[in-house]
């Protein structure tokens, strides 16, 4: 089995609904033995702040690396509000860290809700609510956050980046994207509870030192999409899928946000 020592400190500060929900490492490539130090962000526009969670707001904190799994990483976390995860590897390879949410609950009034149905693309609530005259009505919402980062460990390119991870929403690259050698097309596919995810909006986060940029694309019948990728700056693809709730006296609605990132620094 690969050497690995892993060092969790404590869980970081709070969650902004309706924003992008990643994880951000200091880096995304570094050394063998070297320290990798991750938060768990949420923000506008790439650029984010940690959330308030603890480990009551976890389901699941998990480490894929070569054949090395840790799928309970979440049982070492604290109650206490930190600022970071941080995690020594011994060996090379490529690494994924991957965190579920537990559900959360959210009322929003009814043109906000609206709005960010339009925003994100959930065709599906927003027709819903026109076709019922639901318009008019607050929005309910149960909702958690799937996120995973995808680190590069010395020289060593494993396949680890295409591991099904378990996540309710996974996104997971057809390449290794420590392996890409020049701009192209690059292509990736997205899981909801182990199916691919067709027609779904997704968005395409590019950060290259000060400039950020962002593209708006659809999933095909197969779950996947192709964009444009520069091997420089950092990456995340973020979507969100939504269901209706049936008899729920609480809740309409249920949403699933998902993400990934990556990077060349």
């Amino acid at each position: 089995m690969k050497k690995i020592t892993l060092i969790v400190f404590m869980l970081l500060t709070g969650l902004l609904f309706g924003h992008e929900f990643w994880i951000q490492p200091d880096k995304y490539i570094y050394g063998r033995g070297e320290m990798v130090n991750l938060k768990f962000v949420s923000g506008e526009n790439f650029t984010g702040k940690n959330w308030k969670g603890n480990k009551s707001r976890v389901e699941n904190l998990q480490l894929f690396f070569d054949k090395v799994s840790d799928t309970g990483l979440h049982k070492d976390l604290t109650n206490a509000e930190g600022d970071s995860l941080q995690a020594i590897f011994m060996d090379e390879g490529t690494v994924v860290v991957a965190l579920q949410t537990k559900n959360n609950f959210i009322e929003l009034n009814a043109n906000d809700f609206n709005n960010y149905l339009k925003e994100d693309g959930l065709d599906n609530a927003l027709n819903y609510r026109i076709e019922k005259g639901d318009t008019a009505k607050p929005g309910k919402e149960f909702y958690q956050r799937s996120a995973k980062a995808i680190l590069q460990i010395g020289n060593k390119y494993t396949s680890t980046y295409k591991k099904k991870t378990g996540l309710p929403l996974d996104i997971v690259p057809d390449d290794n994207p420590y392996t890409v050698a020049k701009d192209g097309n690059f292509k990736v596919k997205i899981f909801f509870r182990g199916e691919p995810l067709k027609n779904t909006k997704v968005k395409v986060w590019h950060k290259l030192n000060e400039n950020m940029s962002v593209q708006e694309y659809k999933t095909d019948d197969d779950g996947e999409l192709k964009f444009f990728l520069d091997p420089e700056g950092q990456w995340m693809i973020s979507c969100v899928k939504m269901e209706r709730l049936e008899n729920n006296a609480k809740a309409e609605w249920q949403s699933y946000w998902g993400t990934v990132t990556w990077g060349y620094y």
